[in-house]
């Protein structure tokens, strides 16, 4: 049987994916988390054989949870499930030691399988982020600007590109408004750009974001 762990911030997302894993005769759901905290104070009293791990939630990201993770139980195969597209955040989590990258629209096909192959010790990648790595190796060591942010720059990247205000984007990853400020300066660095107009484009170009309706 595969004890599996879900960290979602969305209620009914969780009830989908443990209806799902439940009626599967060899899995069983074994706990749920609605942020990053909770994943964190389980595991380290807890085992479960597979982590489905979110990207987008409050406080601690997905990203910054994987990194905790696989230094609490760096054999702790993890999933990430998420509604963001296989090149914005693929490629990120596979390098911080995810084992797989799932996106949310392929789940009801999709899932039991990646779970089975994580479990057994292999790697599941889609066919998009094949050919997202397959890039990177005809790339060679040329990179594009955004690939030199981390992962916090990033994520507050694509929140400037959405529109949000340096207060907003405090107060949705519970971090201060100095510490957002600073994290802008860096992203205007990186990505050789010069205001908040200038980043949204470049986001644009690069299919980094999903602009909200």
């Amino acid at each position: 049987m595969i004890d599996v762990f879900i960290a979602d911030d969305h209620e009914i997302v969780r009830k989908g994916l443990s209806t799902l894993i439940n009626e599967t005769w060899d899995m069983k759901l074994i706990g749920e988390g609605k942020n990053g905290h909770d994943v964190l104070s389980t595991l380290v009293k807890d085992n479960c054989d597979v982590l489905i791990l979110d990207i987008s939630m409050p406080g601690m990201n997905g990203l910054e949870v994987l990194k905790q993770i696989k230094m609490l139980k760096p054999n702790l195969p993890v999933l990430i499930l998420s509604m963001h597209p296989e090149n914005q955040y693929a490629r990120r989590m596979l390098k911080a030691g995810a084992a797989g990258y799932l996106n949310k629209e392929s789940a009801s096909t999709e899932l039991v399988k990646a779970i089975r192959k994580i479990y057994n010790g292999h790697k599941y990648i889609t066919g998009n982020v094949a050919e997202l790595l397959a890039d990177d190796l005809m790339k060679g060591s040329k990179q594009s600007n955004h690939e030199s942010l981390s992962d916090r720059e990033f994520e507050i990247m694509q929140l400037i590109a959405k529109g949000k205000t340096v207060s907003q984007i405090a107060d949705m990853l519970c971090l201060s408004v100095k510490t957002v400020s600073t994290h802008r300066h860096h992203i205007l660095e990186k990505l050789q750009v010069e205001n908040n107009a200038q980043i949204i484009c470049y986001a644009l170009r690069h299919d980094l974001v999903e602009m909200e309706l």
